[in-house]
């Protein structure tokens, strides 16, 4: 992408709005290879020019991927006149373009992808794909005896809604009962529902992974990171155009 203009290059890289970061410039702030630029129309090639503001090098990255580990309470949107969402974790600089790869609901806690790549996000979340979910749920009630059959034959919800082959999977019984799903689709509250269908409650759930891509323990409720290189080659294999290239 060469040949972008220096004031939207840093733009691109949070540094202010474009009115900021001209100032900035004229202000003989920023180098570029080691050379003071005072012209907010001077053109760099992003991905090779090494630039700083103030002695500080700023990492030019096309995309932005992060991996969240959503806590609860906060709903998946960019704004939300009532509640807390989850780009309000990320700093107020940082939002800009940002949103949330599908939907948790907000009580649902755990792995979600937050970026500005729109065809990444399709990607992962088109039907057509079938990109499998991985979920872990804290259940009340007993299911019924037969539930993982009926989850890998694809359940017929009550209101008619049908849901493809998953997974169900008990981890523990006691001292409650943990169970992990494997969806390969996102219905509105779709493991909580198919749960219910073989007679239990969900009390707590939790995504783990997406893909091939797992949450990482280390992210604290709250927390996110960059996504890296080799986690970004997983996401995008999920993507059938990627697969045959």
């Amino acid at each position: 992408m060469p040949g972008m203009r220096l004031d939207k290059l840093l733009t691109h890289l949070n540094c202010g709005s474009r009115k900021e970061v001209g100032a900035m410039i004229r202000a003989g702030r920023v180098a570029v290879d080691g050379t003071v630029i005072c012209d907010p129309a001077y053109k760099v090639d992003p991905d090779r020019a090494a630039v700083a503001l103030d002695g500080q090098a700023q990492q030019y990255r096309a995309q932005r991927y992060f991996m969240l580990n959503k806590p609860a309470g906060v709903i998946t949107a960019n704004r939300d006149g009532r509640h807390s969402t989850v780009l309000e974790l990320f700093p107020e600089q940082q939002r800009r373009g940002l949103f949330a790869v599908g939907r948790l609901d907000k009580d649902t806690e755990g792995l979600l992808i937050v970026t500005d790549d729109g065809a990444l996000s399709h990607a992962l979340m088109s039907p057509g794909r079938h990109v499998s979910k991985v979920y872990e749920a804290e259940v009340e009630g007993a299911l019924a005896k037969d539930a993982a059959a009926r989850f890998a034959a694809g359940l017929t919800l009550k209101d008619g809604t049908v849901c493809l082959p998953a997974k169900l999977e008990v981890l523990a019984e006691t001292p409650v009962q943990a169970v992990r799903v494997v969806l390969k689709e996102g219905k509105y509250h779709q493991v909580k529902r198919m749960i219910a269908a073989v007679g239990g409650t969900v009390v707590r759930l939790r995504r783990v992974q997406i893909g091939g891509l797992p949450l990482d323990t280390a992210l604290k409720p709250g927390e996110f990171r960059m996504l890296t290189e080799p986690e970004l080659v997983l996401l995008r294999q999920q993507s059938p155009a990627q697969q045959k290239n």
